[in-house]
């Protein structure tokens, strides 16, 4: 399984082949199951909030749109009958949110739930008679054709493809794939008559994955309409700078963009073509070592504002928005697929741990932007008058923890991540199970179950911040060999039942200076951003929590506070371990800063960058 459309098509023996095969796939999802820890805590508590949800409230606007009758109350935020992005969560993030859990977890009733919602946007759909299925009406499209003000149309139509692909490959729901292609079909007939010009002027207006949908569309079905169709949504004036390895990535809106390279990715996949790899790897490599803070996250003010390297004055209560971390995941996943390169997984571990863990509070509620300016705290949506983007890519995130902890080749399993969690690789009839409470502990534990002995190889990874020491042991007995940060170590034996990994991974701490401004560094402890702790004085809960429907900031304007400054010129020569578990202090006489990790930051001020002196 190298793209779950993919696997669909390769499944229904009706699809198109890849023409690019991945040098590693991961696993489906149904074959790996959290264990309890920290990902298996945050993968219930996004289960719980997905059930919290009423049907009839998320289909409310599309019925409306459809002329049906509307039962229930409608949502807030942005899935009020007012808001031009409707539908987006409620018709599209949803379902996705929903089948990625089945996947995850097996959860029979939350299935029946996304089952009975795409049966019910069926009528809506049948209602509308041409194949268009939205919570707005189709004249949105008109001003999007007559190039008027409109919200973002495509985005939400995209989140809604996706959304019921999900739906099919996930949870084998026919239905999900018939409203797909019917509402391709009314995207193909609405494009006809548009000119590529008029057509290029169009995609200034976001427009989100639509190309990589309907490529996914193309490769379940086999159907050449959606794949040509996808070319209406191939930005020339954004991909040809980056296939001659131009960086004019300033003043753009970071996640609008971040979507199209995800579908650069699928388009070289399907077709083959080297130019839509160059696309891919060199944007990846652009925001990865060019644009890019300490937590792997990216953006400010939702754009990329500078040149490269130049995040001095970059950091703000909006920076960085999660659902770009959330996006550039999905194409990291792509990237390693193709490579197996382990600076690859190297950053996606520092996303999931930094950007990701850490935005999701105890009742499910998500973020919008995770503020790196100092004084600044977590603000979280409403359960049901928010409805942000990013709440969507986080209902998502949270329901697919598992998608990327192994992957594998034909004799191989590559372990990528260290989460507590349980492989069955059905084709070789082998179980790996994966015990730890990493981070908290520096290392991890694998036991190999197998009814007969079985040849393979187990690669390890060795993260980059594995700098000092490092062992592994077999049923107890140490190797005299090791890897190098950032590489796999690879074990190739025959292993029998009860066979016994243990992987020590000693962490150390780095300073992560700010591009552009080394004086501004984050202390890192292995992959984990430290995150000052500035108090909770004065700190509400209404300042916490979306309360006015629509505003993704904190009521008020609040003001950041002044970085909080070391007499060093490295963050690190002044930061020492408290000896709890991942906390640490500032050792200076005069002004003491107790550090924990971001992602436990919670109800509290805090600081992730220092200001250093003489760097």
């Amino acid at each position: 399984m190298q793209d779950p459309a993919a696997d669909a098509a390769a499944e229904s023996a009706r699809g198109v082949h890849e023409q690019i095969a991945w040098l590693a796939e991961p696993f489906p999802l149904s074959d790996v199951r959290l264990l309890p820890g920290l990902f298996h805590d945050q993968q219930e508590i996004n289960r719980a909030y997905l059930h919290t949800l009423d049907n009839d409230s998320l289909l409310w606007s599309f019925r409306k749109t459809a002329g049906l009758p509307t039962p229930g109350t409608p949502y807030g935020g942005w899935e009020a009958p007012d808001c031009e992005l409707r539908g987006h969560f409620n018709g599209g993030h949803y379902l996705s949110a929903v089948a990625l859990t089945y996947a995850s977890t097996g959860d029979e009733p939350l299935r029946g739930k996304g089952n009975a919602l795409v049966a019910e946007l069926a009528k809506c759909q049948a209602a509308n008679a041409n194949g268009y299925l939205s919570a707005y009406p189709e004249d949105f499209f008109d001003r999007l054709r007559r190039e008027q003000p409109v919200w973002a149309p495509f985005y939400t139509l995209h989140k809604i493809l996706a959304g019921h692909l999900d739906m099919y490959i996930y949870c084998g729901n026919q239905q999900a794939l018939a409203n797909a292609e019917g509402l391709a079909n009314w995207i193909d007939h609405w494009a006809e008559g548009i000119s590529d010009a008029q057509m290029a002027r169009i995609l200034k207006t976001e427009y989100g994955g639509t190309m990589e949908g309907l490529l996914n569309l193309y490769a379940v079905t086999g159907k050449r309409r959606y794949l040509e169709l996808s070319y209406r949504f191939e930005q020339e004036q954004f991909f040809g700078p980056l296939a001659a390895h131009r960086d004019e990535l300033k003043g753009l809106h970071a996640n609008t963009h971040v979507p199209k390279v995800i579908g650069a990715a699928r388009r070289y996949e399907l077709s083959g073509d080297d130019r839509y790899r160059q696309i891919a790897e060199y944007f990846w490599g652009e925001v990865v070592n060019e644009r890019a803070y300490a937590t792997g996250g990216t953006s400010n003010f939702e754009g990329w504002r500078t040149d490269p390297g130049q995040l001095g004055g970059e950091l703000s209560l909006d920076s960085e928005e999660c659902c770009v971390g959330y996006n550039m995941m999905k194409l990291s996943r792509h990237i390693f697929g193709w490579t197996t390169d382990p600076r690859v997984m190297d950053y996606y571990e520092r996303v999931l741990l930094n950007t990701r863990l850490g935005t999701q509070d105890s009742q499910g509620l998500k973020m919008y932007y995770l503020p790196l300016a100092a004084g600044y705290w977590k603000y979280f949506n409403s359960p049901t008058q928010s409805f942000w983007c990013c709440t969507g890519t986080g209902a998502e995130e949270f329901a697919k923890l598992a998608d990327t902890i192994y992957f594998h080749d034909a004799n191989s399993v590559y372990v990528n991540l260290f989460i507590a969690s349980e492989l069955n690789w059905k084709q070789k009839g082998i179980t790996l199970r994966q015990e730890t409470t990493f981070p908290e502990e520096q290392g991890t534990r694998l036991t190999i179950h197998s009814a007969n002995p079985k040849e393979f190889a187990l690669q390890l990874r060795i993260p980059y911040w594995v700098t000092q020491g490092g062992t592994v042991k077999i049923n107890g007995e140490a190797l005299p060999v090791f890897a190098r940060p950032s590489s796999y170590l690879t074990l190739k034996r025959t292993w029998h039942e009860g066979d016994r990994v243990e992987l020590s991974l000693p962490m150390q701490l780095h300073s992560s200076p700010l591009p552009g401004d080394r004086t501004l560094q984050a202390a890192m402890y292995g992959p984990i951003v430290l995150a000052a702790r500035m108090g909770s004085v004065g700190l509400t809960h209404a300042m916490q929590y979306d309360t006015t429907s629509k505003d993704i900031h904190p009521s008020g304007d609040p003001k950041p506070a002044p970085a909080p400054v070391l007499a060093a010129s490295e963050v690190t020569a002044v930061i020492a371990p408290t000896g709890a578990a991942l906390a640490f202090t500032t050792t200076s006489a005069s002004e003491r800063h107790e550090l924990i990790p971001l992602y436990k930051i919670s109800g509290e001020r805090y600081a992730v960058y220092f200001k250093t002196q003489g760097a």
